[in-house]
């Protein structure tokens, strides 16, 4: 892929990612067929500032899990309340490093 779509992608979405990912991330997407930009695009990152502001609104019902396409979990802290809260606030922790972690696993996907 050209040089300059790499930096074009990474200068807009560089938030969605992990720092001690992106030396990787622009490797991947410099030896990627150009033909995988159009993927890469639709790739559909979240952005982790964006999760984390649902999960400290609706954390306890499971809508953060639920946006990331972890269902099961969606359902899981759903039926419990967050965890009797606890689950919860141990998500306003967690959940910008597991968005960023779902979004280094699209990209991935994408390339392939």
């Amino acid at each position: 892929m050209d040089a300059q779509k790499v930096d074009m992608y990474l200068m807009a979405n560089g938030k969605n990612f992990e720092a001690h990912q992106m030396l990787l991330l622009r490797e991947m997407l410099i030896k990627a067929d150009d033909s995988k930009f159009l993927a890469l695009q639709t790739a559909n990152t979240k952005d982790p500032l964006t999760l984390l502001l649902i999960s400290i609104i609706g954390g306890h019902l499971g809508i953060d899990r639920f946006v990331l396409g972890e269902t099961g979990l969606g359902i899981a802290k759903l039926l419990t309340c967050g965890g009797l809260g606890i689950w919860a606030i141990v998500d306003w922790f967690l959940i910008m490093g597991r968005t960023r972690e779902i979004n280094m696993q699209r990209v991935q996907m994408a390339l392939m």
